[in-house]
């Protein structure tokens, strides 16, 4: 069920934007991550989320899509995504020492959230490539509070096909003429290094 869950949840970047995602459940999808782990438990993880036309638009506006595909820019209206969850890391709680701490939790945080979206029948995407200052001052966020990631969502409307690594090693995802997305992963034989250990003195 977990390899299922796990295989399904993919990076979607189209949706039904006429598909809402109530506030009960991006609440839900917060209180996951709320759950998960926490690097040295500091708890310094803060969300804002949006299921409202004119704040999701403001959002849009910051964010940058799918860098590997140099002919889709975007999505276009009624596509794009229906509800975002942003996730901010909290310096009045972390030392800046530790502030590394904000990626390591905002990683585990977006998965969890992104699997709970997941198994509700929403999909979701991942962003790093946000206009941080334009967001915060869009939404008037305290200085204290530093932009990790953006979490676009709705109910998605792509098809998102797990293949092969090419041989030219290229791990660009890309789509056909029928705009199937493909998303290229390495073989399992290939990230476990156990055999070449074995073997290394042999080498």
């Amino acid at each position: 069920m977990l390899k299922q869950l796990v295989r399904k949840n993919r990076t979607y970047r189209r949706f039904y934007e006429e598909v809402k995602i109530p506030e009960k459940d991006l609440l839900s999808f917060i209180e996951l991550a709320r759950l998960s782990a926490s690097p040295r438990n500091r708890q310094s993880l803060k969300f804002y989320f949006s299921n409202k036309e004119d704040t999701n638009q403001k959002i849009f506006e910051t964010l940058s899509w799918a860098g590997a595909l140099p002919n889709w820019k975007q999505a276009k209206k009624g596509e794009r995504p229906s509800a975002y969850i942003i996730i901010l890391g909290d310096n009045s709680i972390l030392p800046k020492v530790e502030k590394s701490y904000h990626e390591v939790a905002s990683g585990i945080a977006a998965q969890s959230i992104t699997l709970g979206a997941t198994e509700k029948g929403f999909g979701g995407c991942i962003i790093a490539a946000i206009k941080r200052t334009q967001l915060k001052k869009q939404l008037q966020l305290p200085q204290y509070l530093d932009v990790l990631l953006v979490l676009a969502m709705g109910k998605a409307n792509e098809n998102v096909i797990i293949s092969e690594m090419p041989k030219n090693g290229s791990y660009n995802y890309w789509r056909d003429e029928k705009q199937n997305h493909y998303v290229p992963k390495r073989k399992l034989e290939d990230i476990v290094l156990n055999k070449f250990i074995k073997n290394i003195g042999k080498i």
